[in-house]
């Protein structure tokens, strides 16, 4: 699937566009036909989706990795939001 087949190309429109189909199959007063499509539909969105998460995952552990290679652990800090996650905490 192209990003232009899955909505408006971006994550974001085509998990409000799942959402939507979620919604209406949910409410079951759809005729068999139009809820497959809708279902079919769903799937092709779905699929779309977890693979644009999976690009970001991949992206976030190429940023993270070290120089050897291995994943530089970065510990989640609400708090201290803007701080540089390379620098050693004092």
């Amino acid at each position: 699937m192209t990003d232009a087949q899955a909505g408006a190309g971006t994550f974001e429109s085509a998990l409000g566009r799942l959402e939507e189909i979620v919604r209406a199959l949910e409410n079951g007063d759809l005729a068999l036909d139009a809820a497959l499509d809708l279902f079919e539909e769903g799937i092709r969105l779905s699929r779309f989706c977890h693979g644009k998460l999976e690009d970001a995952q991949r992206r976030v552990e190429l940023m993270l990795k070290d120089a050897d290679g291995g994943i530089r652990p970065v510990p989640f800090d609400p708090g201290s939001a803007g701080d540089d996650p390379s620098r050693p905490r004092e």
